[in-house]
């Protein structure tokens, strides 16, 4: 413990067999032994993937699993920049040990005892409150482009999309709106709508509405010193103070110079709800991307309102981004308050996934960002965070080369956010119809994600009423099987299907690892059943998406969606993945529905539904049991036999015929 200031260090014995996990958002491999990382909030724009630290988000949070199989959490409570060294330093004078370090702040710690390591993830989202549960229209593609909004056409580039969804004939739900739509010049100044650039915003609102498309708007937590705005906010005593002065404190932002808003000042959360809801909620924006919210404010000492007791910004940085998306989403639910709010949140804390979706940031376009933001994810994933993704097709560089945009694409479509976003050196704009030549690939890797989103709904829920990780590395599901330790790029969605996706330039066989399940897996595309614990290798092309299905799956599937809200769905299929092995033997899966929107689906307006299969030598038993009090317009459903399982399947006493629909 430092004697003249708050510095402190906590040093433990480690052991070199021992795996880490955890710290969030991450470049390089999953696992973390052998290196040290810092948390400071900052905006890495055009980061590499698999070395760049620090990057967005601070996430104090370790998970150890020990050589016997027992794996614990430590969750450092402090908000401070601080660093982790988990093997790098060697010291002659002591015995090997890992250490957290912290500039400031108290050593306060959580320790949470597994036994596994999916127990440790569950708690640590226990202890930070839960995951939100947004709309189901949040599973479509999102559409998004910084290119659009810095045109001086902005308005017209932005309703052209609405055109060219419809002639490519590719499923979207959402357009997220970049903060050119704000400018002054080159420079962005939040709640200011330019309307040269957009003449007519409740306009363009009400298109995207009827489009069946939300737009989500970009808002900003620094005033630059000339925004038209920043006079009455100084007066009101809003922004950080100068740990000297105590003038407004100062800072690098977007090519100027602004102050900082200080979300633990009451007044500050009141004046920027107004500002929410008078320029964007009015005009009918109702959803909040809150970016560039890393506080990069250097002087330690600035000082923050701290809900009537000051303090400094070196103590909170990471929580104002909570603070601001926490009153963003206050806003958005006063407006609507019958229907659930979704939000956008580049930085923040442990915390920030009660109140929004998150993603990695500002990736750069190449083959080694695809490959590494997957690891990346799936910290951020064993970390409690579970609603995330990337940029698909990179944010910042060169635009993609086509092959490289296409397993972009058939990448992203596996993870909760699935965003094609970006701001090419070129000018280009990644798009999915980009590549005439390939778009046809693309248009059928999003019409699977469309496919799929009764699966990935449930999911969602589970996420949000079970604290289970949507995206979850192999061994959190196959901890017995040492071999899902290794590092790869395969990833479980759910416990039910394995995603390895192709990540290799010119691939044209892909190596897959299928986990020791003790029951095996289902080819997606085949139908061909394959035992786990070894190694198959599957010629791939540009159009193949290597996916698995465990065996004993019943997988709820749509029909020919192309928006994500689920109203005009009245008809489900269901595909069946029945064991192998003979024996009465039961599997369980589950189907979560409501209305997409609804503030009150978690307290019971919804319809859950158990779904039993139990395998006999001779057939198959289908029976479910639905809960819950929503209506569903899901009101018969069609069977499927993906595979070459001949026996018959039977429910209530009745024979089933694969490819009818009966009442469901």
């Amino acid at each position: 413990l430092g004697r003249k200031d708050h510095a402190h260090s906590h040093f433990l014995l480690r052991n070199p067999k021992e795996r880490y996990y955890g710290l969030g958002e991450k470049a390089g491999e999953l696992e973390r032994s052998g290196r040290r990382f810092e948390m400071r909030n900052l905006d890495a724009m055009g980061y590499d993937a698999r070395s760049t630290d620090p990057l967005y988000k601070h996430i104090p949070f370790t998970i150890t699993r020990t050589q016997p199989g027992l794996s614990y959490g430590l969750f450092y409570d402090n908000l401070a920049s601080c660093w982790f060294d988990l093997g790098n330093e060697l010291d002659n004078y002591h015995k090997a040990y890992r250490s957290y370090r912290a500039e400031d702040g108290d050593l306060d710690y959580y320790l949470m005892l597994g036994p596994d390591l999916l127990g440790v993830t569950k708690q640590q989202v226990q202890l930070t409150g839960g995951t939100a549960f947004p709309p189901r229209w949040s599973l479509g593609y999102s559409g998004s482009t910084m290119s659009y909004t810095d045109a001086d056409n902005a308005q017209e580039r932005l309703e052209t999309f609405l055109s060219l969804v419809d002639e490519h004939d590719i499923p979207c739900d959402s357009f997220q709106l970049s903060s050119g739509y704000t400018s002054i010049g080159d420079k962005r100044y939040v709640f200011n709508w330019n309307y040269q650039k957009v003449p007519d915003p409740a306009g363009m609102a009400q298109k995207f509405s009827r489009a069946d498309i939300h737009l989500i708007a970009n808002i900003k937590p620094c005033l630059l010193q000339d925004h038209p705005r920043y006079v009455e906010a100084e007066e009101a005593r809003l922004f950080v103070r100068d740990g000297q002065t105590d003038q407004p404190e100062r800072s690098v932002f977007w090519d100027d110079e602004g102050s900082h808003l200080d979300f633990t000042n009451p007044d500050t959360q009141a004046w920027w709800q107004e500002g929410v809801t008078s320029a964007l909620l009015d005009v009918g924006i109702g959803s909040t991307w809150n970016d560039n919210n890393e506080y990069e404010i250097w002087d330690r000492e600035a000082k923050c309102y701290g809900f009537g007791s000051p303090i400094d910004i070196a103590l909170i940085r990471p929580v104002q981004p909570l603070l601001m998306t926490r009153a963003s989403e206050q806003a958005q639910r006063t407006n609507k308050p019958d229907t659930r709010p979704y939000l956008i949140s580049r930085s923040g804390c442990p915390g920030i996934q009660r109140y929004a979706q998150t993603w990695t940031g500002d990736n750069r376009t190449s083959w080694d960002s695809l490959k590494y933001n997957i690891p990346m994810g799936l910290g951020l994933s064993l970390s409690g965070f579970y609603n995330i993704g990337h940029d698909v097709g990179g944010f910042a560089g060169p635009k993609p080369e086509p092959e490289l945009f296409v397993r972009w694409v058939q990448n992203g479509i596996f993870h909760p956010r699935f965003t094609i976003h970006s701001w090419n050196d070129d000018g280009t704009t990644n798009e999915p119809w980009m590549y005439p030549d390939v778009t046809h690939l693309v248009r059928d890797a999003i019409k699977l994600r469309y496919q799929l989103l009764p699966y990935l709904y449930t999911l969602l829920y589970r996420a949000v009423s079970m604290q289970e990780p949507m995206i979850r590395p192999t061994f959190l599901d196959h901890e017995g099987d040492e071999r899902c330790f290794l590092p790869c790029d395969d990833f479980m969605l759910g416990e039910q299907l394995l995603a390895a996706n192709v990540v290799e330039r010119g691939a044209s066989e892909r190596i897959i690892y299928l986990p020791d399940n003790h029951v095996g897996w289902y080819d997606f595309w085949s139908g061909e059943w394959f035992a786990g614990g070894q190694s198959i290798t599957m010629p791939v092309d540009i159009s193949s998406i290597p996916l698995f299905v465990k065996a004993g799956s019943i997988l709820p599937l749509s029909i020919g969606s192309n928006r994500a809200h689920g109203r005009d769905e009245s008809q489900r299929q269901f595909a069946l993945y029945p064991f192998q092995n003979n024996g009465r033997k039961e599997a369980i899966s589950w189907l979560y529905e409501d209305d997409g929107t609804a503030a009150d689906a978690l307290a019971g307006n919804h319809r859950l539904t158990r779904l039993s299969l139990w395998h006999q030598q001779d057939r198959l038993d289908l029976n479910w049991q639905h809960s819950g009090t929503y209506e569903s317009k899901v009101c018969s459903f069609q069977l499927l036999n993906p595979t070459d399982d001949a026996r018959p399947v039977h429910t209530n006493g009745a024979v089933l015929t694969y490819g009818r629909f009966y009442d469901f």
